[in-house]
């Protein structure tokens, strides 16, 4: 470049921010209204370092209700959010406020323990757990926010001759979906997890499901993320406000009444987990579902012993160890219906008492904390992503136990839902499945905790 050259370009990159020039995106004036775009990186931890970190503004906002929105979506957990940011990311759907009762990811999201996988025997059900489990892969790229992806492998426990026929079929059929899993042997499952007894006397390991790239993420980072992207598109998350009612006009959702006033929405997706049904009830139709209590508890921390998580479908029972060394511990649902949110010592017992015998050492360890909540569970253990009666409402629900891993997916599939009217990946999950007897039958691969 000449001199003369050179001078002009330094004169243009010392006009006024506001001026007109022709420059990096980065020099121009952003336009009002538009959303900011904050990204994470080493360079600003450097950066709010040597400010003293005064320059970190909120991870998102929580703005007051607006009067209408185009699309309102009630339950600000997981897929709630991942539905919102999947309408603005695939849809460029971004007029959208996400409505949560109590604070964001205080439902099951910052409840359950973590695992994915895609292990499934369904086709329909593979598909959509395995786009989730990819999804997972690279979220934190998306987001621009590290949820802590952890692809460590989960091995499913066969401790009876039913199982190992069963998890030989599910290996086979997870081949012909493209689903990276193999039906591995007691000696490989030892070498996997050595901690494990394989020779109990009651409940003996002769093999196991093994999927190498399912693994854990930490389910709050998982939210948060979500939520930051959704805020950084210009969406609205608004906590502390609970859904009172449901204001209809010839058989079309209008408006969504809250402790905060009323709020018009032209779409209104309800993705509320275990009150799922409560909140349709408002809309006015009913959902095959019921709610039953779910529990979990953590060890104390110890050291580094189990780098795989562990699921025993026979005891009801499956582990993993966190990242801070707590052995996370989990079992089956309660025998009776509810919304209670709290443990009790009866049921924790018995998941230990069973998981014990395959795991000899965690019997010395002390329980750190124990918690409860509500999981939606359809009568195939299988979930609904549908339309409903009414018009321009849609509903995601009946994930039962397994609605952490679906996260990403559920989202995707729903948004796509909700902006097009249809979706291969939710298709299968529709609500009149009940009524025409096309169930997706995975009541052993979803009907225990996991």
């Amino acid at each position: 470049m000449s001199r003369a050259g050179a001078v002009a370009t330094l004169n243009a990159l010392r006009k006024p921010v506001g001026a007109s020039i022709q420059g990096p995106p980065a020099l121009r004036p952003r336009p009002k209204g538009s959303p900011v775009k904050r990204r994470y990186s080493a360079f600003a931890i450097a950066r709010e370092a040597l400010r003293h970190h005064s320059g970190w503004t909120r991870t998102w906002k929580s703005p007051a209700p607006k009067s209408r929105y185009d699309v309102v979506i009630v339950g600000a957990g997981g897929h709630g959010l991942a539905t919102a940011f999947w309408l603005g990311r695939n849809h460029g759907i971004t007029n959208v406020a996400v409505i949560e009762k109590g604070w964001l990811g205080g439902g099951n999201t910052g409840r359950n323990t973590t695992i994915i996988r895609s292990n499934y025997l369904q086709d329909p059900s593979a598909a959509l757990y395995e786009k989730s489990r990819s999804l997972y892969e690279t979220l934190s790229q998306d987001l621009n926010y590290n949820v802590m992806y952890s692809p460590r492998g989960v091995l499913m426990l066969a401790q009876t001759e039913h199982e190992v026929r069963g998890y030989r079929r599910t290996a086979e059929a997870n081949a012909l979906q493209g689903v990276e899993t193999e039906f591995v042997g007691p000696r490989r499952v030892k070498e996997l997890c050595p901690i494990m007894n394989i020779d109990g006397p009651r409940y003996p390991v002769l093999g196991g499901l093994w999927q190498p790239r399912a693994g854990t993420a930490r389910h709050d980072a998982v939210a948060w993320g979500f939520a930051r992207a959704c805020s950084d598109m210009g969406m609205d998350i608004i906590e502390q406000c609970e859904v009172t009612g449901v204001t209809r006009e010839g058989g079309r959702v209008t408006a969504v009444s809250t402790t905060r006033g009323e709020i018009g929405c032209g779409k209104l997706g309800i993705v509320v987990a275990g009150h799922s049904g409560r909140l349709a009830e408002m809309a006015g139709f009913r959902l095959p579902i019921e709610s039953v209590p779910l529990q979990a508890l953590v060890s104390e921390p110890i050291k580094p012993c189990m780098d795989i998580v562990v699921m025993a479908n026979t005891v009801h029972g499956y582990m993993s160890q966190s990242d801070k060394g707590e052995m996370v511990i989990g079992g089956g649902t309660d025998g009776y219906n509810g919304y209670n949110q709290r443990g009790s010592f009866l049921h924790i017992e018995e998941t230990v008492r069973a998981l014990v015998e395959t795991f000899p050492m965690i019997s010395r360890l002390r329980m750190l904390r124990q918690w409860g909540g509500i999981v939606d569970m359809t009568g195939d253990r299988s979930p609904i992503l549908s339309k409903t009666p009414v018009e321009n409402c849609f509903i995601n629900c009946g994930w039962g136990t397994g609605g952490f891993k679906a996260t990403p997916g559920s989202g995707w599939a729903f948004a796509e839902l909700m902006a097009r009217g249809e979706s291969p990946l939710a298709a299968p999950f529709g609500l009149e499945r009940f009524r025409e007897g096309r169930f997706i039958d995975e009541s052993v691969a979803a009907g225990v905790a996991h």
